[in-house]
């Protein structure tokens, strides 16, 4: 598929009521998906889906930090809802495990101490492997997915208390 071609479907898609095209050829996929939403949301989250909604830049730029609610488990609030917190988000798309093997323990756990460079997690992409570091010295104080579920480029996997 060539450029001037995608800049066509694109165009198509723009100018037409359809929110998604889906094309394959010669082994070639792409899939286009136009979403349109309400500016001020960009995370969406009930208490078993996290599921992205797409929003434009200038949207991005003007909407609010994100607001993180603790789990109905969790412990109550303390010290650390007033520290700052670091996200750590999926560099790519994959499958999220806390662990490098279904009978081993996770890589870090809410109140594990990490340095940058601590291996956190794998997102497994195309049976690849994928460790994720840590770029930050502080506390795990939340694992947004759950082990096993699909991950979205640039979704949340951890927040950190920084050091």
């Amino acid at each position: 598929m060539d450029l001037s071609y995608v800049k066509k479907l694109i165009k198509l898609l723009a100018d037409s009521d359809v929110d998604e095209i889906e094309i394959e050829e010669e082994g070639k996929k792409i899939r286009l998906v136009k979403h349109v939403q309400a500016p001020a949301t960009l995370m969406q989250s009930t208490p078993a889906l996290q599921m992205p909604v797409y929003a434009s830049p200038a949207q991005l730029a003007a909407a609010p930090a994100p607001v993180y609610a603790a789990p109905a488990d969790a412990p109550p609030a303390t010290q650390t809802s007033q520290k700052k917190l670091h996200e750590i988000k999926s560099p790519i798309v994959g499958t999220f495990y806390k662990a490098p093997a279904p009978d081993a323990a996770p890589f870090v756990e809410i109140g594990s101490t990490i340095q940058p460079g601590t291996v956190l997690c794998i997102v497994e992409a195309m049976k690849l492997m994928n460790e994720i570091e840590s770029d930050v010295s502080g506390k795990i104080v939340q694992v947004m997915p759950q082990n096993g579920q699909a991950v979205e480029y640039g979704q949340v996997l951890f927040l950190v208390e920084l050091a």
